[in-house]
């Protein structure tokens, strides 16, 4: 059984996901959230298999929901159910950390077959979108890679290496508070939600090598 969470700041949207999926023999929906805070502190109450959510909702909004879900639960399925589809957008979500976007004009079925998609551990686009969106953008990832100021590289390059934060501040002679303040603003400007993700745009940037040297 698949076990959903559902996040849309709108009722009657909510309520039409919920007949949808649970018309499905082997998905359950267990808790729904109308903004990004609820959504947040049902994940961390029931543990759903997977979380379906809105861009657009009130206070933080979607993508701040995904990357907290995904800072928390590094292996975490969230797909994103929008009525915006501009590439951009749709970018931004996958680089949060969804695994999945669907429109919502696609049709009906569409998000029974993402929701089995995500959890048996596959992305799932929207039909209607251009599949390169899946790919990352090395120029992006640059840019945002130039946007760490020197101590904050310093330490994405160590933490990349293998390093535990602790390690990283007896290495630079900082706070082990400071360092862990530090890994969590670097994750959030470079797009990662997991330790391996930051280290597989380390080698992939030549930041280091296969070998963490």
């Amino acid at each position: 059984m698949i076990r959903v969470l559902l996040a849309d700041d709108h009722p009657v949207v909510r309520s039409g996901y919920l007949r949808l999926l649970e018309q499905t023999p082997d998905i359950r929906v267990i808790a729904e959230a109308s903004t990004g805070e609820a959504a947040y502190a049902a994940w961390v109450e029931h543990e759903p298999d997977l979380l379906v959510t809105d861009i657009s909702m009130p206070g933080a909004g979607g993508l701040a929901l995904i990357r907290r879900v995904r800072l928390r639960s590094p292996t975490a399925r969230v797909l994103v159910f929008s009525m915006h589809d501009s590439g951009p957008l749709v970018r931004q979500a996958l680089d949060a950390g969804a695994r999945g976007f669907l429109t919502k004009a696609s049709a009906p079925e569409c998000l029974v077959d993402a929701v089995r998609a995500l959890q048996a551990g596959q992305p799932y686009l929207d039909p209607a979108l251009p599949p390169s969106l899946l790919r990352r953008d090395p120029a992006q990832e640059a840019e945002r890679l130039a946007s760490l100021s020197p101590r904050e590289f310093e330490i994405f390059r160590l933490l990349a290496q293998g390093h535990s934060p602790g390690e990283c501040a007896q290495l630079l002679k900082l706070s082990s508070k400071t360092v862990s303040n530090q890994q969590t603003l670097i994750k959030e400007k470079l797009g990662v939600a997991t330790s391996a993700a930051l280290a597989h745009l380390a080698i992939r940037h030549q930041v280091i090598s296969t070998a963490g040297a």
